[in-house]
């Protein structure tokens, strides 16, 4: 299943070698822009899907989507939590260079370990504006920016996604809401269109597909990027038909396994609406559609397949994740590719097929897109890790096939280390028997922490 690459010779010279894993690829000039279509799922887990090899779920849209153009075998998210990675995404960068973003921002606009405590006190957790190179960089590029469904980048109005040059925003500021009356736990209205509040009927995965069509519609004869950021299928479970379904504190994020299976399959429901859509607009041919999720699957909730743990942890489970892209004429029908990749990696690729100038900013992900379409050989990378809640943090360092994961929960601190490659499973603990390598993964990893220091 997975490419045999060399193990990679790095210890005094980690710094360089890192960076050398990160070059400014430039994918193959194109004379047309192609629309983008970004279709982000949440908590959903490296197994959830068809196509991907859950046993009971059925998503024939989704799997065609993955026959058409490429399935990815192991993309990650750049953190085990959905803010964490949605910062990579839209900055291009490690989040933990931002500050207080390391963790999901706590409903009503909680920051959850110590930074980010200091940070909802001062009234500045959430992403800094002058960070995100998206959309920012794609609108001199002829662009229209549109955001449907969840932001989870910041509560306080200087935080709005309107702020950062979003066309078009409709959804709801924090992390979860309930999926028919559009409310947080705290029973707090976050639902807006732009900078105000608004209220809808509707079941929440449904109007963020609405949201997302009508956009399409209105701007097919023009380069437009829709993210499509859905809250399916976290917590609280309710499937399309649950709208009576008492949802209250004590069981929010108690796992129903009918619901999250209806609540899947309504998802590859939702993605066929917008795949119609595109073809009814006639510009399916032009559009590139990436289908992906921020984190692994919650505990107990999705199937993990052959992977250990779950979000919130740098296991597999916790950040190996599925990405499907589909770019017509560009990736060819039916390719699976093997290479490590991750989120950020998704921002330099549609950067560099909108012909977006980047002047100035110090991308740290691969155009991964035009390294599938032009057929290059997969190439090891070296990627990092650390999510902190609490007093928890957990870390990890992915050199080529091997890993090192840490967690570390007060005073205490206990370190695996796999070659995922022979133990996708994470089971075979290498650390005692192989001291070396792991001493020169312990380097890089203490080496990256220090590089990415948070600038606030």
């Amino acid at each position: 299943m997975h490419h045999k690459v060399a193990a990679i010779v790095c210890s005094a010279f980690a710094a360089l070698l890192t960076h050398a894993l990160h070059p400014d690829v430039v994918g193959a000039e194109s004379t047309e822009r192609p629309n983008v279509v970004l279709i982000l799922a949440d908590d959903l887990g490296y197994g959830d899907l068809g196509c991907y090899g859950h046993p009971v779920a059925k998503t024939p849209n989704i799997d065609a989507l993955a026959k058409q153009g490429v399935r990815f075998t192991q993309h990650y998210s750049n953190g085990p939590e959905c803010s964490p990675t949605r910062t990579a995404l839209l900055t291009g960068r490690y989040q933990q260079r931002v500050g207080g973003l390391e963790c999901a921002i706590g409903t009503g606009n909680v920051g959850r370990y110590d930074d980010a405590i200091r940070l909802a006190e001062q009234h500045e957790l959430g992403l800094p504006v002058e960070d995100a190179v998206l959309p920012a960089l794609l609108k001199p590029a002829g662009y229209r920016c549109g955001i449907f469904g969840k932001w989870h980048l910041g509560y306080e109005p200087k935080f709005n996604p309107m702020q950062y040059g979003w066309d078009e925003f409709v959804g709801y500021l924090g992390g979860n809401v309930h999926y028919f009356n559009h409310r947080e736990l705290s029973d707090l209205h976050v639902l807006f269109r732009g900078r105000q509040p608004i209220e809808r009927d509707g079941y929440m995965t449904h109007l963020i597909t609405d949201d997302s069509i009508e956009f399409i519609k209105r701007h097919k004869d023009q380069p437009f990027f829709a993210y499509v950021s859905h809250e399916c299928p976290h917590f609280p479970y309710q499937g399309p038909g649950d709208k009576d379904k008492v949802v209250t504190e004590e069981n929010w994020m108690a796992f129903d396994p009918p619901a999250y299976i209806a609540m899947l399959e309504d998802l590859d429901s939702e993605v066929g609406r917008i795949l119609k859509t595109l073809e009814d607009s006639g510009v399916a041919d032009n559009t590139v559609v990436l289908f992906v999720s921020d984190n692994g699957g919650f505990a107990g909730a999705g199937n993990m397949g052959p992977l250990r743990g779950s979000k919130g942890t740098t296991y597999e489970g916790g950040i190996r994740v599925p990405l499907i892209v589909r770019w017509p004429d560009r990736i060819a029908a039916g390719t699976v590719s093997d290479q490590v990749c991750v989120t950020f990696d998704l921002t330099r690729s549609i950067l560099t097929l909108a012909g977006a100038d980047v002047p100035g900013r110090k991308l740290e992900g691969i155009d991964i897109l035009s390294h599938v379409a032009e057929q290059r050989d997969d190439i090891p990378r070296t990627l990092f890790w650390r999510g902190r809640r609490g007093n928890r943090t957990w870390t990890a360092v992915r050199d080529g096939d091997l890993k090192l994961v840490r967690k570390r929960e007060g005073t205490n601190t206990a370190q695996w280390m796999y070659n995922l490659d022979s133990d996708l499973g994470e089971t075979n603990d290498l650390a005692s028997s192989r001291p070396q390598t792991l001493e020169r993964l312990e380097h890089l990893l203490q080496w990256w922490e220090g590089d990415v220091q948070p600038r606030r």
